[in-house]
C-alpha cells in the first residue's frame, strides 16, 4: 500500500478553518490579542470603580479614571487586579466607532460577571468593561454597544512608591497593597513586625487585601512583596509603630 497522501487543496482549507477558529478566540497577532470592550454606565464615577480587587477608590490607589473591569477568563479570581494592558481599538474591524490610530493604557480593577453585557464576560471571552473616560480614548462619543479591541500586558508606570492601607482589628491585620509599579499584580507577600525579626507570610483575602493572624499593633511594620513577574522588593520600616488602623502609609520604593 502506497503512502496516505492528504490534497494540498484539502490542506489549504484545514489552515483557513483553523485560523477562522483563533480569529474568534482571543487569538495573537504581533503580540496583540483579540477581544471586545464595553463601558460602565455614564453615570458612575470613575473613581469608585475598584470592586472585586478591593480599592476604595482609585484615584487614592494611584490608577486614576483609566481603569477596567476584566472578564473571568482574564481576571483569574483576583490574580489580575492591579495590572496594566494597552488597549486600541480595532478600527479595521469597525471604522465608524474606533478611533485610528488611538490606545489607552488602563489598570484591571474588577471583575466584570457572566451573563453582564450581554454574555461578553463569559468564559472563555477576553473582555474589558472600561471605564467611560478610558473607553471614549480609544472609541467615539454615541456608541452604546461593544466594540473590538486589540490588547496587551504592558508594566505599569507609577508615580511614588507602593502603598499600604492598613485594615482589620486587634491581632487580624489586613493590609491593601496599591500603586505598584512593574507587572502590578502582586503573587506573595510577607508583613514583619520591629519586635517579631521574621518575615510572616500573608494570604490574599480578596483582591489586593493580604491578611495575617497575629497582633502586630504597637511594632513598626515592614512588608516584602513578590510580583507574578517574579520580582521582589523589602519595604523596610514603612509603617512606624504609632500606626492605626484606616491609615495609609507611602513607601518610597516602587518597582519598574
Amino acid at each position: 500500500m502506497g503512502p496516505f497522501i492528504i490534497p494540498f487543496a484539502s490542506v489549504l482549507q484545514l489552515f483557513f478553518f483553523v485560523c477562522t477558529i483563533f480569529e474568534g478566540v482571543n487569538a495573537q497577532v504581533n503580540g496583540w490579542v483579540n477581544a471586545h470592550a464595553t463601558f460602565y454606565g455614564a453615570d458612575q464615577s470613575p473613581f469608585s470603580l475598584g470592586g472585586a480587587c478591593g480599592y476604595d477608590n482609585t484615584l487614592h490607589a494611584g490608577f486614576g479614571a483609566n481603569t477596567a473591569a476584566l472578564s473571568g477568563a482574564l481576571f483569574r479570581d483576583g490574580e489580575a487586579c492591579g495590572a496594566c494592558y494597552q488597549l486600541r481599538c480595532n478600527y479595521r474591524a469597525d471604522p465608524k466607532w474606533c478611533l485610528r490610530r488611538a490606545s489607552v493604557t488602563i489598570t484591571a480593577t474588577n471583575f466584570c460577571p457572566s451573563n453582564n453585557n450581554g454574555g461578553w464576560c463569559n468564559p472563555p471571552n477576553h473582555h474589558f468593561d472600561m471605564s467611560p473616560p478610558a473607553f471614549l480614548r480609544i472609541a467615539r462619543r454615541g456608541d452604546e454597544g461593544i466594540v473590538p479591541v486589540l490588547y496587551r500586558r504592558v508594566p505599569c508606570k507609577r508615580r511614588g512608591g507602593v502603598r499600604f492601607t492598613l485594615k482589620g482589628q486587634s491581632s487580624f491585620n489586613m493590609v491593601m497593597i496599591s500603586n505598584v509599579g512593574g507587572s502590578g499584580n502582586v503573587k506573595a507577600a510577607w508583613i514583619r513586625g520591629s519586635r517579631t525579626r521574621t518575615w510572616l507570610p500573608m494570604n490574599r483575602n480578596w483582591g489586593v487585601n493580604w491578611q495575617s493572624s497575629i497582633d502586630l499593633r504597637n511594632q513598626g511594620l515592614s512588608f516584602k512583596l513578590t510580583l507574578v513577574d517574579g520580582k521582589t522588593l523589602e519595604f523596610l520600616n514603612v509603617v512606624p509603630s504609632t500606626w492605626k488602623f484606616g491609615q495609609t502609609f507611602a513607601s518610597t520604593r516602587q518597582f519598574f
